[in-house]
């Protein structure tokens, strides 16, 4: 099988095998997707900049234009020994599946095919004809590990000259691993942050994310979609303590509802993954919040995110028509939404 696991990606993207004419590059984390094929690009050593020896399309094209993949692969290099195509967004179209299954056939002596796809299952058409191919290899891309997120915090922060403290690398780690180009851009940030610093702390970490205030609100509503009613009462409260309104809770977590909808709605008409959907979301979910909005989409479903709405809305109007218990009104409210999450989980 023309296939490799995801943790024998990396060692196989610095020494490729020159007989694999064919490289699919696939996955749910679309950052890590892109970053690897850039990687491979750069490793063959070609002027990526020069339209003659690399070929950039689009699998849409392909699927317009049967054939063209195949021509442009067999097209002769006038300029070097070696050429690139290199195809982005590509998933299980026929017709560019089968451009793909035709070149396998054939493979071209002198020619590249790098092509990135999207989340494609075990048994999708296209990573089936490429794992089957005898001079192709599938490489997946999933959501980092802890060793992975590790790989990159030394790399980004090394390259800006800083250390950081264990707790912080700890604290920082929980927050990342999504998405890899989202967690490159949220180190690149805290670089910056941080440029002059001797070691980034724990301080630094929770300064980047958000003032105090942001945070006890985002508590509650998190520990309302996830299903942790005691963590829930205790946000509550303490955000209610602080001189804060109630409805400020509410209204936080009708925005959260309203987006897990639309997220969960991509997951059930596109059939993408969580992390592909939290990724994908516009606008983004703050990267500290990613692994809990992961979480909860895997306990909601479509109809209870709209009853959950539903209840909030109506929640809303009754601490307005009776101001005086709206601190009681809005805790039942949500406290019987963080039980509902809660049994989701079962």
């Amino acid at each position: 099988m023309a296939q490799k696991k995801a943790h024998e990606v990396d060692r196989w993207l610095a020494r490729p095998d020159s007989s694999s004419r064919v490289i699919l590059i696939y996955g749910p984390d679309r950052g890590l997707v892109s970053e690897r094929a850039k990687r491979y690009a750069a490793g063959t050593g070609l002027p990526l900049d020069d339209p003659f020896t690399v070929v950039r399309m689009d699998a849409a094209e392909v699927e317009q234009q049967p054939g063209r993949l195949a021509d442009e692969a067999q097209t002769v290099p006038m300029f070097s020994d070696q050429r690139l195509i290199w195809v982005k967004g590509a998933g299980n179209h026929k017709g560019f599946v089968n451009d793909v299954t035709i070149l396998l056939k054939e493979p071209p002596a002198d020619c590249t095919v790098l092509i990135e796809g999207g989340d494609l299952r075990k048994g999708s058409s296209l990573r089936s004809a490429v794992e089957r191919g005898a001079s192709a290899m599938a490489l997946p891309c999933y959501a980092d590990d802890g060793r992975g997120v590790d790989a990159v915090i030394d790399e980004v922060l090394g390259a800006a000259g800083l250390k950081i403290s264990l707790d912080a690398r700890q604290l920082l780690k929980a927050n990342l691993g999504g998405d890899r180009l989202a967690t490159r851009g949220e180190l690149e940030k805290l670089s910056l942050y941080c440029k002059d610093s001797a070691e980034i702390t724990v301080e630094d970490i929770r300064l980047l994310i958000g003032d105090v205030a942001g945070l006890s609100s985002d508590e509650a509503v998190d520990a309302v979609i996830t299903g942790q009613f005691q963590a829930f009462d205790s946000a509550f409260q303490r955000f209610l303590a602080a001189g804060n309104p109630p409805f400020l809770i509410l209204s936080a977590t009708l925005r959260q509802l309203h987006a897990l909808q639309i997220m969960r709605e991509a997951m059930d008409t596109k059939g993408v993954s969580a992390s592909s959907a939290v990724a994908g979301a516009r606008p983004p979910v703050f990267f500290s919040r990613r692994k809990t909005v992961e979480t909860a989409l895997g306990r909601w479903n479509s109809t209870a995110l709209r009853n959950a709405t539903d209840r909030v809305q109506a929640t809303i109007l009754r601490t307005r028509q009776r101001p005086a218990l709206a601190g009681p009104i809005a805790r039942q409210a949500l406290l019987a939404l963080a039980v509902e999450s809660a049994r989701g989980r079962r």
